[in-house]
């Protein structure tokens, strides 16, 4: 069911090198921008009314407003079932503990006497973000989007998610009941590249947005990647995917569970083991097929996900050499479950989120660990973050300068000038102190004037 990469034996490689021995999903963004192309443009250029037509293109249902009102938000919360709406309150009351803690501070540095550097946090000005709604439904994505994006102050939300034909042109009503818990009351029943293409242009309907946050297809992929520049995105978020790095101290059925909850989101999502212990890889593989008999989704998603070439098991001749896989891999959710997992933990360097130890598996932060499960896929894991207060925050340099302090550096600042053969901003500074010549002998003067 799932195959194998045998990395033992042999001195393993560095860098792109090894990233290229390792298991990944195909995923051309690129060919997908020029689909999502003309899509932007209807937006674009038609407004609420390309909406409508690609909704009933796409989804199956004409709607007569792309905005869902109010009351539809109020009636999905009363009907929510109790149980849902009690896991939600919680997931959310969890991701705002944390998320509290990302607050940044305005902090002023006083470079000199008279001289000061200030740096001021700011949010955006308005978020779009984006749930998506085609295998699945994912209100656990609307907390993740918007519970940071409320804690860093973001003073205008909006959310997107696809029109349902079950639900009369509506989103699904769990997102619906989700925006409600949060007070988000600006939906709106846009799906893929057409959501994006709102929040970035703008309808009669939709404000445009200064940026765009939330997982989605490729479709939503290529459209961010298409507006990047006009508006911030998160990340250009591809098939979701787990590593586990284990040894033979861990429980083949917890590994193969974990696997099994990656695969079951997308035929393309990645399930990778790294192990030194060929027994538990042997475990592991016997643990799948009663396992996978056992769930949903097994021909549509969790079968091609764990057969496809995103998927291994790859062994390795120690955890030591397995850190240095994971780290290549840089996978979106990475588990450790080995002996002193904390300490083998410690060591990652490139994973979106690290889960330590059999009792924290990737489902826990999924919902209800606290953190984030927006993350960086593909193994961008290597050079970003996950989604946070922080992607929210706009840092401002604030510089005041005495006329002293100016003085003190100005041939500095002039001498550069000069270097870089920009005299106008050398001639910027002198400006200032026209006669004083106490400043200007500390500037040099070109030869022969």
């Amino acid at each position: 069911m799932i195959s194998r990469i045998d990395l033992r034996g042999d001195t393993l490689p560095e860098g792109p090198a090894l990233r290229d021995l390792l298991p990944r999903a195909d995923f051309d963004v690129s060919a997908a921008l020029e689909k999502v192309r003309p899509i932007c443009e209807a937006v674009h250029h038609q407004g609420d009314a390309a909406l409508i037509d690609y909704a009933e293109k796409f989804d199956g249902v004409r709607l007569t407003s792309v905005r869902v009102p109010a009351e539809a938000l109020a009636d999905a919360l009363e009907q929510l079932d109790p149980a849902v709406r009690a896991a939600l309150e919680e997931s959310i009351r969890r991701t705002r503990l944390v998320h509290r803690e990302q607050r940044r501070t305005t902090h002023t540095t006083q470079v000199v006497p008279g001289g000061s550097v200030t740096e001021k946090w700011v949010p955006v000005g308005r978020v779009g973000l984006y749930a998506p709604g085609g295998r699945s439904v994912y209100p656990s994505s609307v907390i993740m989007n918007a519970v940071p994006a409320q804690e860093a102050g973001v003073p205008s939300m909006a959310l997107a998610s696809p029109p349902q034909k079950e639900f009369g042109g509506l989103p699904h009503p769990t997102i619906l009941a989700a925006c409600a818990l949060l007070g988000i009351d600006e939906v709106y029943a846009a799906g893929g590249a057409t959501a994006v293409a709102m929040f970035a242009h703008g309808t009669e309907s939709c404000p445009a947005a200064d940026m765009v946050t939330g997982p989605g297809n490729i479709w939503v992929a290529a459209a961010k990647r298409y507006f990047t520049g006009r508006i911030g995105i998160d990340a250009e978020a591809g098939p979701t995917e787990i590593a586990v790095l284990a040894d033979d101290t861990a429980d083949p059925a917890h590994v193969a569970a974990d696997l099994i909850s990656q695969a079951e989101h997308d035929p393309l999502a990645a399930a990778v083991l790294v192990t030194d212990s060929p027994a538990l890889a042997d475990a592991v593989e016997k643990e799948l097929e009663p396992q996978v008999a056992a769930t949903k989704h097994i021909d549509d998603r969790i079968v091609p996900a764990l057969t496809g070439r995103q998927s291994a098991i790859v062994l390795v001749d120690s955890v030591e050499e397995g850190l240095k896989v994971v780290d290549a891999y840089g996978a979106e959710h990475l588990e450790i479950q080995t002996a002193d997992a904390a300490a083998v933990a410690d060591r990652v360097r490139n994973a979106g989120a690290i889960f330590v130890g059999p009792w924290a598996p990737v489902s826990l932060g999924d919902y209800a660990a606290g953190s984030n499960h927006v993350l960086p896929t593909g193994g961008c894991a290597c050079h970003s973050s996950g989604l946070s207060v922080q992607s929210f925050l706009r840092g401002i340099h604030i510089v005041d300068y005495t006329k002293d302090a100016l003085a003190d550096v100005a041939h500095h600042v002039v001498t550069l000038a000069e270097a870089e053969d920009l005299p106008a901003h050398g001639a910027a500074v002198k400006a200032r102190f026209v006669g004083d010549e106490q400043v200007s002998r500390g500037w040099k003067v070109p030869e022969g004037k």
